[in-house]
């Protein structure tokens, strides 16, 4: 990154308006990839990989806030969101490697490779995001994993539900699922069901899911690879994650050196979608801070 630049004030209070992020299309290897795109190309880079089963709207506000002192960019992943869904019997396997080679590419096509960029993943996302830093250390500045897959010894009992769920979607069935991925039932909009139930339907989009599952709780990064991460880390995870127990923040934490840990009180799987204020202000201050 550069450090050139004075800290950022925060954002609380600030006066500024947030703009809208832009929505964008680019091919990548033949698969077509939709991303929103917020501030200014001449400031440091932070891209932002969402989790199974999710999109880059998931981030909500934050990609958006966060553009005023950086530029952000926010993926829906191959298979998911508005994204092309190959087939996994294609080139493309949906394996963490997979996904890894291809958002280096990204990076690269649409040219935000001249600057080291910061990458910020939550679960399947930061699975991603810890192998990119792994193979590409010249790529990769400073790291978030937010509830991070990549330590699993096989699927937990909730991931277990939320694949039976996909297979199967009614609003019922999701809504039940994601209820558990929360630290407040009260907080699973319609929206957020119908939207994952509307995606999930897409062409392509279970055999995706399926795919991406199965790499990604059967395999792991495995503490000697951690170890090799030195890029500074911000860990965040939400204290009530049924989803991947905080035990596995600590795993995380105590195994890349570079790293520290916040945990985000009354917040499950995804505390950047139900305190998005306080995740806001926990990267500003991490990002903000160089």
């Amino acid at each position: 990154m550069h450090r050139n630049k004075p800290r950022a004030p925060s954002l609380r209070g600030s006066n500024q308006s947030i703009a809208m992020a832009r929505e964008n299309y680019v091919k990548v290897n033949e698969i077509r990839i939709r991303y929103l795109e917020s501030g200014a190309r001449n400031h440091d880079s932070l891209l932002f990989i969402h989790g199974l089963g999710s999109s880059a709207d998931r981030w909500l506000d934050i990609p958006s806030a966060l553009s005023l002192y950086f530029h952000t960019v926010a993926l829906d992943l191959p298979g998911s969101g508005l994204s092309d869904k190959p087939h996994p019997k294609c080139k493309f396997k949906y394996t963490i490697q997979d996904f890894a080679d291809f958002i280096i590419q990204f990076i690269d096509k649409i040219k935000i490779n001249d600057a080291r960029t910061s990458l910020v993943g939550h679960s399947l996302g930061g699975y991603i995001a810890a192998q990119i830093a792994l193979q590409a250390k010249g790529l990769v500045d400073r790291l978030v994993l937010i509830d991070s897959s990549g330590m699993l010894d096989g699927p937990t009992p909730l991931l277990k539900e939320y694949i039976a769920a996909a297979e199967r979607p009614t609003y019922d069935s999701v809504k039940q699922v994601f209820e558990q991925m929360v630290a407040g039932p009260n907080r699973i909009p319609d929206l957020l069901v119908n939207g994952f139930i509307f995606r999930i339907n897409m062409p392509g989009a279970l055999d995706a899911f399926r795919a991406a599952y199965e790499n990604s709780v059967n395999t792991q990064i495995g503490k000697k690879r951690l170890e090799q991460i030195r890029n500074e880390t911000l860990i965040i995870w939400g204290r009530r994650d049924n989803l991947i127990p905080l035990e596995y923040c600590e795993i995380f934490g105590e195994t890349i050196k570079n790293s520290k840990q916040i945990i985000v009180e009354d917040a499950g799987h995804a505390p950047f979608a139900e305190k998005p204020a306080v995740v806001c202000e926990l990267l500003h201050r991490f990002f903000g801070n160089g």
